[in-house]
C-alpha cells in the first residue's frame, strides 16, 4: 500500500487513532493489545505480507502523537517500530496482530550482557536491544532478568535486564537498525510533541475559565506571555518534527538528534509551566499531566538526560 496508490494522508490517520486509544485505555494490557491492532495501529509501518499496512513512518507520526495526547500506558510507539524492522516475518505478523507486544531497551546491549531504559517491559512478550556490534537482536522477555527503577515512575517504571540467558528470537543488521534508530528518534519526538500539545490546550482553556478578583486568569498579561512562549516552542518543536521527514536541499536525510533534542526540551518546558498554571491543582493526582511529563522524562533519560542536546551542539561547532 502506498499513499500515491490509495490518496491517504497521515494526518488523517490522527482522529481514528485517538479513537482506538481512548478505547484501549481502561482496558487491561492485553486487551489493549488487541484494541490497538484491530484498529490496524500496531502494524500501521509493518510489510502486507505481516498483516500490516505498509505505510511510512510519516503514517506513525500522527498515531503516536495521539498516543502522547491521551497519555497511552502501552508501547505502542515500539511495536509500531519492531514490527515494521522484521519486514515480513511471523515475529511482525505477530505484533501487527497484537498477538505479542515488544518494548526497546534504549541503553546498554546484548555484548554488554545488560539492557536498561526500557517501558513496559514486565507486560511485555519481547524486548529490542541493541547487539554491541551495530545491528539490533529481539529477545524473549521470559529468557532475562528484569529489574524495574520506577526513580522516574512508580507506576510505570522502567526497566533494567540481565541478558546472560538472553534467548535471541531475531537479529537486525547494521543497516535496517540504523534506520530504526532514526525512525524512533522522529516518533519519541511525535509522542512528546503530542503530550506537550495535550497539556497547552488543556491550560489554555483552564486561563480562560478560571476567574479571580473577576476576571478569567488569561486576562492576565504574564499569563498570556507564558502561553504564548509555551505555543511557540510547540509550534518550532512541530515544525521541525515535520521537516525531518523530508530531504534537505541536497537530497539527503535530515539529522533527527536535533528535533528529539529540542522536542523533549520544549515538551518538558511546556509541562512544567503547565502544572505551574493550574496552582495547586497541577499538583493533584486528580489532573493527569503529570504522567506526561514523567514519560517525557523517562524519554530524556534514555537519552541521557541532556546529554543529547549536548552532542548536538558539539556536532555542530566540529561542523562549520
Amino acid at each position: 500500500m502506498s499513499m500515491s496508490d490509495n490518496d491517504l494522508k497521515p494526518e488523517e490517520f490522527a482522529q481514528a487513532a485517538a479513537e482506538a486509544i481512548a478505547d484501549a485505555q481502561p482496558r487491561g494490557f492485553r486487551e489493549a493489545a488487541q484494541v490497538l491492532a484491530n484498529a490496524g495501529l500496531c502494524g500501521v509501518c509493518a510489510q502486507e505480507d505481516a498483516g500490516g499496512l505498509a505505510l511510512g513512518i510519516e503514517f506513525a507520526l500522527p498515531i503516536v502523537a495521539e498516543a502522547g495526547k491521551l497519555r497511552l500506558q502501552w508501547p505502542l510507539l515500539e511495536t509500531i517500530l519492531i514490527a515494521k524492522a522484521l519486514g515480513d516475518s511471523a515475529l511482525a505478523a505477530e505484533l501487527a496482530s497484537g498477538a505479542r507486544v515488544a518494548t526497546w531497551a534504549l541503553q546498554g546491549s546484548l555484548q554488554d550482557g545488560f539492557a536498561g531504559q526500557a517501558r513496559y517491559a514486565t507486560d511485555s512478550d519481547w524486548v529490542l536491544v541493541a547487539d554491541g556490534q551495530g545491528g539490533g537482536a529481539l529477545l524473549d522477555l521470559g529468557s532475562v532478568e528484569i529489574q524495574d527503577d520506577g526513580a522516574l515512575d512508580p507506576e510505570h517504571p522502567q526497566s533494567w535486564m540481565t541478558l546472560d540467558s538472553a534467548r535471541v528470537l531475531a537479529e537486525l543488521d547494521a543497516a535496517t537498525f540504523a534506520a530504526l534508530q532514526r525512525d524512533s528518534r522522529i516518533l519519541i519526538a511525535g509522542f512528546v510533541n503530542g503530550a506537550a500539545e495535550a497539556a497547552l490546550v488543556t491550560t489554555a482553556a483552564y486561563m480562560a475559565t478560571r476567574v479571580q478578583f473577576g476576571r478569567p486568569l488569561s486576562a492576565k498579561q504574564a499569563v498570556r506571555h507564558l502561553l504564548a512562549r509555551m505555543r511557540l516552542l510547540q509550534e518550532a518543536s512541530n515544525a521541525g518534527i515535520q521537516r525531518v521527514l523530508s530531504t534537505n536541499e541536497y537530497g539527503s536525510v535530515r539529522s533527527t538528534q536535533p528535533v528529539v533534542a529540542n522536542a523533549l526540551a520544549s515538551a518538558a518546558f511546556v509541562l512544567e509551566k503547565s502544572i505551574h498554571l493550574h496552582g495547586g491543582m497541577g499538583f493533584t493526582w486528580e489532573l493527569p499531566l503529570h504522567y506526561a511529563l514523567r514519560e517525557v522524562r523517562k524519554f530524556d533519560a534514555a537519552f541521557g538526560s541532556g546529554s543529547l542536546a549536548q552532542q548536538v551542539g558539539r556536532d555542530f561547532i566540529q561542523s562549520v
